[in-house]
């Protein structure tokens, strides 16, 4: 794990099933200081409803679950229900079978237990590092065709300041007073940045102090 920036984690959140008890809250206790949420369930009932509910960004699932079968739940959710997340499979066994079934799937990784958690942490940086740099690429072109659509060139740190708080909703809150606070610039100016993105369909006032960042206007640009 040298040179890996796990603080990467943080922004995303993990679903992890696992029948086993003990093991289940001893990983969720440790994951839970590393990424934005955890959500810990015993069976592919619950997780069906975590998955109904929030943004899962991966799903860390035990093979052979109580009564079924961690690689039967993940076909399910890819052929049935058209979900597909990347996956680590954990399991106590090293049968082929398992490992064939696991390649098909085309997860991510294969765990064998008793869970090494600097080799879990280490498979989830890999399979998110890239999320995290396609995200950052996308935010970088986000800047510079919005920044191709003002005139003025005193509005750019704005424009930074905007993209590089969105939240996973691409809504960004502050106040005028707020960002004038951040970055020196006149409310005049600042008045007339937030008018012309609204004109231009950049920025959409959803409620008070709070604007969300329609991406796809740019592409009219």
């Amino acid at each position: 794990m040298q040179n890996k920036d796990l603080n990467i984690l943080n922004k995303f959140n993990i679903l992890y099933l696992e029948d086993d008890v003990n093991l289940l809250k001893h990983t969720h206790d440790v994951l839970e200081d590393f990424v934005n949420n955890i959500y810990a369930v015993k069976t592919s009932k619950e997780a069906l409803e975590i998955l109904k509910t929030k943004k899962i960004d991966v799903i860390i699932s035990d093979i052979l679950l109580e009564n079924e079968n961690g690689i039967d739940f993940l076909k399910y959710l890819k052929e049935t229900k058209h979900i597909h997340i990347p996956t680590i499979l954990t399991t106590a066994h090293t049968d082929t079978k398992y490992l064939l079934d696991a390649i098909k799937l085309k997860v991510e990784n294969y765990i064998i237990k008793p869970i090494n958690i600097k080799e879990l942490l280490s498979t989830l940086h890999d399979i998110l590092l890239p999320i995290v740099q396609q995200k950052e690429i996308t935010r970088n072109n986000s800047v510079i065709k919005t920044i191709s659509a003002i005139t003025d060139s005193k509005q750019v740190d704005v424009i930074k300041y905007i993209i590089n708080n969105l939240d996973n909703n691409n809504n960004f809150s502050a106040s005028y007073s707020e960002i004038m606070e951040k970055i020196n610039i006149s409310k005049p100016t600042l008045i007339k940045l937030f008018k012309d993105l609204s004109n231009k369909n950049i920025l959409i006032k959803i409620q008070h102090k709070t604007y969300r960042f329609n991406d796809q206007a740019l592409d009219e640009i």
